[in-house]
């Protein structure tokens, strides 16, 4: 018997050694480190309440990123998107809160790369033709330039944070075709805009799973919500400030990219 009660105790014993590391690995586990970078849909703009730090960034407290963090309380949360952003400046100036203890990342990018506000603004002030040549020359760029620059952003994301989960979102459609609006620019324009974004959707999606990272869509949220639609919209037409045009509200953040994000985390 004897053998059996020092076996049994030896056993018990390197057990309760390794209750301390287990415990210290599942709060290692449970530690998330968020780092939302991206343009001006996922700093927020268009969603008002901008905090006084982020200057021409724009950083909404309604934004998505934030939003997310107050629910969920990470251990750390840097937010790092900027109103304008293209796919170089998330290279020169986004990632210095990337590191290996970074467990999730948030990104929007390459809206601006195609040259969105040129092609909106385009679209507002000109013919239907010059709107569908403006959408043919942003869809060019998407498919054929655009590639090549988000896989250098993903690529250096996944360098600078080896061990995170990372969350690349998608952009809406701007506008209900055959919807309630009146005023503003026909369907045709309406059509072509939407038909862009379709195609950068489809290039972002595809380099985000190439690079194996989650890629979320949102026009399925937005449906009903864009400019136009029968229900609250959630999207700003042409207003002031004009940098908010053409952008989520605080509804949209809420509404149509928290959900996606959260899904994909």
């Amino acid at each position: 018997m004897r053998p059996a009660r020092a076996m049994s105790a030896a056993v018990l014993a390197g057990f309760l050694a390794l209750v301390p590391l287990v415990s210290a690995t599942a709060a290692n586990a449970a530690s998330v480190n968020y780092v939302a970078l991206g343009d001006s849909y996922s700093s927020g703009v268009g969603a008002g309440s901008y905090t006084s730090e982020s200057g021409s960034c724009e950083r909404s407290t309604n934004a998505y990123p934030y939003l997310w963090a107050n629910a969920n309380s990470p251990d750390s949360f840097t937010f790092a998107a900027c109103s304008g952003a293209k796919t170089g400046d998330v290279l020169s100036s986004q990632l210095s809160g990337l590191n290996s203890a970074t467990t999730l990342v948030s990104i929007t990018i390459g809206g601006n790369d195609a040259g969105f506000a040129s092609t909106m603004e385009t679209c507002v002030l000109s013919s239907d033709s010059s709107c569908l040549s403006a959408v043919a020359t942003a869809e060019n760029y998407a498919s054929n330039t655009l590639p090549g620059q988000l896989d250098q952003v993903y690529s250096a994301i996944r360098s600078a944070a080896p061990n995170a989960q990372v969350v690349v979102l998608g952009y809406p459609h701007l506008y209900q075709i055959n919807g309630t609006c009146i005023f503003g620019i026909g369907d045709t324009k309406r059509s072509a805009i939407n038909g862009a974004a379709d195609v950068l959707d489809g290039v972002i999606a595809k380099r985000a799973a190439n690079a194996g990272f989650t890629f979320e869509d949102v026009r399925g949220l937005f449906s009903g919500h864009e400019i136009c639609g029968s229900d609250t919209q959630w999207l700003h037409s042409t207003t002031l400030p004009i940098d908010e045009s053409y952008h989520p509200n605080a509804d949209g953040q809420a509404g149509g990219y928290l959900p996606a994000f959260t899904a994909g985390v």
